[in-house]
């Protein structure tokens, strides 16, 4: 009995025989137009030759798919970058401490396009109690504001904090940030243990335009600089 008999050639012996064999088609070109392939687009029979142009064009498409949405994540995040830059300097150009919670909400719902923002704030020295950014404040709605250790976002689901909206009704998506206390000296890590002395709210009439597992970078972001703008009230 022959070893072949015994080890028959399999797809492997023969795959690894081609690639270790770079000059097979060199001696054997006519087998390039000969052997025929069943093509995935046209289910027609195509040469070797046709398929493997087939599978560069499929490469080169996917690539340029990949550059495209590289180029459209740039763009955003270019777009999304001069509106935060845009949004800080109003910030740090409030002279008045407390026109602090309206610039803030005025300035997100306009730069970033947001429907409804509302915003609260708690904790703050006697003469901006009588404000109206510190009023209506119930302590459910402060509790939530505690228990928030990264942003809530997703469908409304009745929240108390909704009625400060213009429009509770119109909010089919929210996000709650939970504004802290903020020292000059934290870190991210320390200003996650400072307390909640406020609560932003983003509402949309769009179901989908807050979701769970949406990535909350952007408005983390903003949460930080909301609450650094906001210890001007303590």
């Amino acid at each position: 009995m022959t070893n072949s008999a015994m080890n028959p050639i399999t797809e492997d012996d023969i795959a690894n025989f081609l690639v270790n064999t770079p000059d097979f088609f060199e001696r054997h070109a006519e087998l390039l137009s000969a052997v025929k392939l069943t093509s995935p687009h046209s289910h027609r029979a195509v040469s070797l030759q046709e398929r493997q142009a087939e599978m560069m064009r499929e490469k080169i498409r996917a690539l340029e798919l990949r550059m495209m949405d590289m180029m459209r994540h740039g763009t955003e995040n270019e777009v999304l970058i001069e509106r935060m830059q845009r949004w800080v300097k109003t910030l740090l150009m409030t002279n008045n401490a407390r026109d602090l919670p309206h610039t803030i909400a005025d300035h997100i719902q306009h730069d970033f396009m947001v429907p409804q923002v509302a915003i609260k704030v708690w904790d703050v020295r006697e003469d901006f109690k009588i404000e109206p950014f510190a009023q209506s404040v119930i302590d459910p709605i402060k509790d939530f504001a505690a228990s928030l250790t990264k942003p809530y976002v997703g469908i409304n689901n009745n929240f108390d904090a909704v009625q400060w909206l213009a429009d509770p009704a119109a909010a089919q998506s929210v996000a709650f940030i939970a504004l802290r206390a903020t020292r000059p000296e934290d870190t991210p890590q320390t200003a996650a243990e400072q307390p909640v002395i406020g609560l932003l709210v983003l509402a949309s009439p769009d179901p989908q335009r807050y979701y769970e597992g949406m990535g909350t970078t952007i408005i983390e972001r903003m949460g930080d600089l909301a609450s650094a703008a906001l210890s001007h009230l303590r």
